[in-house]
Formats: C-alpha cells, structure tokens, sequence
C-alpha cells in the first residue's frame, strides 16, 4: 500500500495542478448547445481560457460573470442575473453550466437560492437548464471540478423512462481525451449497444471544421440524449474519480454500474470488452481478437526497451493510477509519483510513496529516472536533468494532435507503446552517439599530441 505526504511548503513553486473551474468547463464543453459560465472575476475565465485554447487549438466558449471589487463586497447576485439574460439574448444556449470559482466560493454566496430567485423573476428561463457545480480552485483539482460537474448533470437532467436494453451510459473522467472517447464509443458500438456519453469530448473538442461558427459549443452530448440516460440498463463509469456519478444513477434510477479505472494494457481492454460482451449478448467482434494479436506482437516488440526502467510520473489520480499500472505490467519500476489532488485510489498505487505535489517536488525527486511522463511545463525541467520526457495529461501546448490522441484500446496502447518505445531509442541512441563522439575527439587529441612528441 502506497504512502500518501502532502508537501508543506507555503507556496506551489511550479504548479502541477490545474484548478477546478478550468476541469468543470472541461466537463461543460461535452454537452452541446452549451455556455460554461465563471462566476467569478474576468481573469479567472480568461487564465481556464486561455490555458483550453492552447490545449485544444480550437476556439472556446467560455462566459464569466465579471466581478468586480464593489460587487464582490455587496453581492454577486445581479452580475448572475445579468450575465444568464445576456447569453441568452445574445448566444441562445440550450444549457447553461454555472460554476462558482475562488472568489465567490469565499464571500460564501448561496448560488442555489440566488438561481431560485432568478427563475422567479424571470419566467422565460423555465425550460432553460442551468446546472450548478460549486468548485473552489483554493481546494481539489482539475479532477474534482470534472468529476462534480458530471455528478451534478446526471443529478439535475436525466428523467425516469422504459429501459432500454440497447442503451448504456458512458461516463468518461478527465483523464481520457476527445480521441479516446471516440474509441471507447467505437468499442460499445461494435457490440450493437448505443452509448450515451457524459460528456462527449470526441464530438466537440476533436478537431473539425464546422458549417458555421457558433457562439455555444456545436458538438457533445444533447439534452435530449441527457434526459434519456435514465432510460439505460447499464452505466460503465471509465475513471475512478466517477464512481460517485454512477452511484447516483443507481439510486435515482436503479441502473446498475461498474467501474474501470483504465483502458490501456492487454488485460484491462480485455476486461472492458468482456463486460460489454456479458450486457450485450454478443461475442467479441473478430476485428478485436485480430487487434489483440497485435497489441501481443507489439509487446513483445517493445518489452526489451521497458524492461527495468526507472519512470517518473507528475499526473492527475486518474491518469496517474492507469499509466502506473499499465508500465509496471510492461516491466517497468515507477521511481517517482506526483499527483495533484487527494484521492482514494493512490493508496493502491504500485509505488512506495506519492507526492501530492508541484513540480518542483517532481525535480527533486526524479533524478535517477529513465523518463519523466507529465504535461508541457515539464519540458524545461527534462532539459535541465537530461532526462527524455513523454508528454501526457494538461496542458500540452508544444505538441500537435492532442484532440484526437488515443491510448485506450487495443489500438491505442499499441500506439501508446510504440511512441514510449521510440523515446527510450532515440534516448539510447543520442547518449550512445554522444560517447562514441566524445571517445573519438579524445582519441584524436591523443594521437596529436603523440604525434607531436614523436617529432621533438
């Protein structure tokens, strides 16, 4: 069993973490039709923003509902009322997605009741769903704001209905991207089962080009298919920080769940696949056995180049559980793990000790590694110990193709694989490039300097 320490510095010296309204406008971003508002001040939304745009590469929707000194000492009440009429007016969202940040959650305001008052003198926003996520960024991270958000969708839209024995309710934590998403819908599918997503990263944030601009994200998850997930006989939550969500479909609506923490690595595929096998009633598709055989291949390739190497990890509880887990069944020692937020499942974890950290913490400790794997602000960091870095997690703004990056399935471990395999070659190569140029130069002074004795 891992030991969990929590740094006691003052500061975060170089932050790992990312706050939880950036991770509830993440979540927001699924559903389509959708305005993610802050309520907060402006350079809270324009930092979550700034920091999804560089990410992503696409543009963003993101409102805020502008405090400033004198109504964060009276109230922010009129600003909500303000900015909900004006996206109205102006953007005609299907859903609004409201969520408090550290500036409001401090005053203490009561945003439940503040709503209520609302809709009572505004009757026109009745059929308007408004969804509320209280997430302060002075506590949880990234994970926790995704995590509530999703909690209080499946809480507030979905509506009581005939089950449906074709229909399951995917849930889908922050450590999956819009690529990985669509695999896993691509699996469910191959089962003849139609997934409902929560949320749908794979249709808004995966990179295309859209008929014409608009002003609320164009693609996700719709309310309509939000109101039918009571509908489904079955809620698979991938993440463990979604357990949570699933349970309160099980309470509302009795639907049955399960969860799994990850989808890379032969085994966990494989588990995922059987268990959509077992609710469906069909065997696994020939297309999947061929992909396996692969993935086998695959690990047998690249099993030399794993074997016994030192990795650092700096991730999200989520992310960090299942490439811990995946690189140790490939052979590898986890030397370092730092993580951003408390978690439950880090106590499970294949590791002596984590760190709930910065990146700072992640320096010092990762000397001795034979890679780091954490998101771009380690790339300064690999420079300085002459350690290769793996890029994963958010953000990563100095790489393309982050929106349609898969690691998940047979295919996407294959891929996963292939493209750490090829960090440790290129490594190996460049150092022993290096030695063989450094003995060669030195080698050549000798001789010189040989030579030189000979003639005097």
């Amino acid at each position: 069993m891992a030991t969990i320490q929590t740094t006691k510095k003052s500061v975060a010296v170089n932050p790992l973490k990312q706050s939880q309204p950036l991770g509830s406008a993440l979540a927001f971003l699924g559903l389509k039709g959708m305005m993610p508002l802050f309520h907060g001040s402006q350079g809270c939304t324009a930092f979550a923003k700034v920091m999804l745009v560089r990410h992503f590469r696409e543009a963003i929707p993101l409102s805020t509902t502008a405090m400033n000194e004198v109504s964060t000492i009276l109230g922010g009440e009129d600003n909500v009322e303000q900015a909900i009429l004006t996206l109205v007016e102006k953007s005609h969202p299907e859903i609004i997605g409201l969520c408090t940040t550290g500036l409001t959650e401090t005053r203490g305001d009561d945003m439940p009741g503040i709503l209520r008052s609302i809709r009572k003198r505004h009757p026109e926003l009745f059929d308007l769903p408004i969804i509320f996520v209280s997430a302060p960024d002075f506590r949880g991270a990234l994970q926790d704001g995704f995590a509530a958000t999703v909690e209080s969708i499946v809480r507030e839209l979905p509506q009581a209905g005939e089950i449906r024995p074709d229909q399951v309710t995917l849930l889908v934590s922050s450590a999956f991207t819009p690529g990985d998403v669509q695999e896993i819908k691509e699996m469910v599918r191959a089962f003849g089962l139609k997934p409902i997503v929560v949320p749908d990263l794979s249709a808004s944030l995966d990179g295309h080009l859209d008929d014409s601009p608009s002003s609320v994200t164009s693609g996700g998850t719709t309310l309509a298919e939000l109101r039918e997930i009571g509908c489904s006989v079955f809620t698979l939550a991938i993440g463990d920080s979604l357990q949570k969500a699933a349970e309160i479909l099980e309470q509302r609506f009795k639907i049955p769940y399960e969860v799994f923490p990850s989808l890379s690595g032969l085994g966990a595929v494989d588990e995922f696949l059987q268990g959509l096998s077992d609710i469906s009633g069909v065997p696994v598709p020939e297309t999947y056995r061929r992909q396996r055989r692969q993935l086998q291949d695959a690990m047998l390739d690249t099993h030399f180049y794993f074997g016994r190497k030192q990795i650092a990890l700096a991730l999200e509880p989520d992310l960090l559980r299942g490439v811990a887990q995946f690189l140790q069944l490939m052979g590898c020692e986890i030397h370092t793990a730092v993580t951003t937020t408390r978690s439950p499942i880090l106590e499970t974890l294949p590791v002596e000790t984590v760190i709930i950290g910065d990146l700072a913490d992640f320096e010092r400790l990762a000397p001795g590694a034979d890679l780091l794997i954490t998101n771009s602000h380690g790339a300064k960091i690999s420079r300085r110990l002459g350690i290769p870095l793996y890029r994963m997690g958010f953000p990563i703004f100095d790489r393309l193709g982050n929106g349609q990056f898969s690691k998940v399935g047979y295919r996407g471990t294959i891929q996963l694989l292939f493209e750490i395999g090829n960090v440790f070659v290129e490594h190996e190569e460049s150092t022993v490039h290096t030695r063989f140029t450094h003995d060669e130069e030195k080698s050549n002074e000798n001789c010189i300097c040989n030579g030189r004795s000979s003639t005097h």
